[in-house]
């Protein structure tokens, strides 16, 4: 018998392992989301303070995203 005939005629044995959720798996559920809401608050912070050159403290106030709402969507 050849070498390639002894290893075709040995059984496989298909060892299933479970698969165990590592740390990294579930943080990237809670870290991906906090990261898009600090980009989202940080592109507010750089294109209303610093392109805009306007105050901080109004970046984060309703009616300054509702006026910048009617600016884009008024008809």
């Amino acid at each position: 018998m050849t070498d390639t005939q002894k290893q075709n005629s040995k059984p496989e044995k298909k060892e299933v392992k479970k698969k165990k959720k590592s740390g990294w798996r579930v943080a990237r559920w809670f870290l991906i989301p906090v990261l898009l809401v600090l980009a989202l608050a940080g592109g507010m912070v750089a294109g209303y303070v610093v392109l805009g050159k306007q105050d901080i403290g109004s970046v984060f106030e309703w009616s300054t995203w509702k006026h910048v709402y009617d600016l884009v969507f008024a008809s």
